[in-house]
């Protein structure tokens, strides 16, 4: 049984679009390359599976990391960049990111993104596992949707760049290791349609939907992954999930983000009791690594017997928290919280993917004509555990790396004509879809989260099994293509868990709590 489709089709009966480059996902990853495309002379087509704003740029919060500061440089950014990640990032791939990052935001800048300043440049703060102050922000803690409006904005100006809304990438049309294009389901007419493309790059985001507890947006199912898996692209690390530490712990709230920067402004962590804990834990408090400072919460909710600690800045002046930290503090505010006199309940919720599809330095994945970048990607930047605010920069730097690779791949390329169908799944089962992703979210959150164990992890695994069949069957609806893209991912994540038996970065294992120099290495998964 071939399951490289999740539907039955046919390209000659549907309608076909053609052009140099398509992008997926309208993110900073998804647009900045598509703008740079546009710029190279392409003609480029974006499709997103919401509206364009619906992005996990659009949230980021804390900001960007850059090496602007004057006693900063990307040498220091890059020796930070690898201790967070914890002896498995690329050096070769960090170094291109803190070289080229300081031109690619003043790139950012020049499209018209404005950054703070406070009178005498920019206003740079510090967050967790940095050396320096370096981290640019826009409105306090609005960075993200800074970002998102100057590439929306850049974007709807180009002509050469037309963008589909609403339109769900079903699977990728893949010939002889070669990618002609995509398969992608219109929710609005409720037709499946063809686009066709010499460049297919894909910027769809990450997969803390795979969660019950995330800070993502609700559009974040690793789908990105989940199709060039199908497709036989290779992917690595999928192991390593970053569980942000502080993300809001209120009954009737969603898990918003406490950003990392409330930390580097000098944010207190607290356990139930009140007390101080994080200077037991790590020699930088709580600016230590995110996956030290997750670990460390949910031990002291085991001793306190509490589903939370506390974050607190009440001891910070309320005009630094007026400054820095506006849309924290009007969230807060609405569930009748106020954080200039309340401490803020936290708790670890997912927040980050450091693996994803396996790219070189320029964004090639094992399929030709087919580039990734963005959180979806894994070029081995992030290593075990990705420091605060390099996936923005990841994104810029990547994703115009690709343009700059996929001007050489365009020179005299001339893509075949193919035509691709698939009439061998079954018929769309009886499956309550809704309940079968709560059902997944809640086991990834009880036994493929931040702590681990075998026995946990085969029991996931279990679980993926028992829904194996699914992947034969076609699926009429694109939340349906949702979860079975969701099924697919989240067994990658489970597999590789349950393969790595350390503990290193985002991934700990109870049963193996230590890291093994064995072990530093990547796991790489294939059809």
């Amino acid at each position: 049984m071939n399951e490289k489709y999740m539907l039955n089709f046919d390209t000659r009966e549907l309608f076909q679009e053609e052009d140099e480059y398509l992008v997926l996902g309208s993110g900073i990853a998804g647009l900045y390359t598509a703008l740079k495309a546009a710029a190279a002379g392409g003609s480029v087509t974006v499709l997103t599976k919401q509206g364009t704003m619906d992005t996990g740029t659009d949230k980021a919060q804390g900001g960007i990391a850059v090496a602007f500061g004057d006693f900063d440089s990307p040498a220091l950014h890059q020796e930070d960049t690898l201790v967070a990640g914890a002896g498995l990032c690329d050096v070769e791939a960090v170094g291109v990111l803190v070289r080229e990052g300081p031109g690619r935001v003043r790139e950012l800048i020049g499209m018209g993104a404005v950054f703070d300043s406070d009178g005498h440049g920019f206003s740079l703060t510090r967050e967790g596992a940095h050396s320096r102050r370096r981290i640019l922000h826009a409105s306090g803690d609005a960075t993200g949707a800074e970002i998102q409006r100057v590439l929306t904005l850049q974007t709807s100006y180009n002509k050469k760049i037309k963008v589909h809304e609403d339109h769900y990438v079903v699977d990728l049309l893949v010939r002889d290791n070669t990618c002609y294009g995509v398969l992608a389901f219109d929710r609005a007419s409720g037709t499946c349609k063809v686009f066709r493309a010499r460049v297919v790059v894909l910027a769809t985001g990450g997969l803390g939907g795979l969660y019950e507890h995330n800070t993502n947006p609700e559009i974040a199912t690793g789908d990105g992954i989940a199709i060039a898996f199908r497709a036989g692209a290779e992917v690595m690390d999928m192991e390593f999930v970053q569980f942000h530490p502080t993300a809001l712990n209120l009954p009737g709230a969603p898990r918003f983000l406490i950003s990392e920067a409330v930390r580097g402004e000098g944010g207190y962590l607290r356990n139930a009791k009140g007390q101080r804990f994080m200077p037991k834990y790590h020699e930088l408090a709580e600016l230590a690594p995110r996956d030290i400072v997750a670990r460390a919460i949910l031990k002291e909710m085991a001793i306190t017997g509490s589903n939370q600690v506390f974050l607190d800045i009440t001891h910070l002046s309320p005009k630094v928290i007026e400054l820095r930290f506006p849309n924290i503090s009007m969230t807060c505010a609405r569930y009748n919280l106020d954080i200039n006199v309340d401490p803020i309940p936290v708790a670890p919720a997912a927040h980050y993917m450091m693996g994803g599809v396996k790219t070189n330095l320029v964004g090639e994945t094992s399929i030709k004509g087919l580039y990734a970048c963005g959180e979806c990607s894994c070029p081995g930047v992030h290593g075990a555990n990705r420091l605060a605010s390099n996936s923005l920069l990841d994104g810029l730097v990547f994703g115009g790396r690709i343009v700059e690779a996929a001007r050489e791949f365009l020179k005299g390329y001339q893509p075949k004509r193919h035509e691709f169908a698939c009439d061998w799944l079954l018929n769309p089962p009886e499956v309550d879809f809704a309940a079968l992703r709560h059902e997944l979210v809640v086991m990834m959150d009880q036994k493929v989260g931040p702590i681990r164990n075998s026995s946990g992890l085969k029991e996931a695994l279990d679980f993926f099994e028992q829904w194996r069949s699914l992947q034969q069957n076609s699926v009429a609806t694109a939340d349906g293509m949702e979860v079975k893209n969701m099924l697919q991912t989240g067994e990658l994540v489970a597999e590789a868990a349950l393969a790595r038996s350390e503990s290193r970065g985002g991934h700990y294992r109870v049963d193996y709590p230590e890291p093994v120099k064995l072990w530093q290495k990547h796991i790489i998964f294939r059809r």
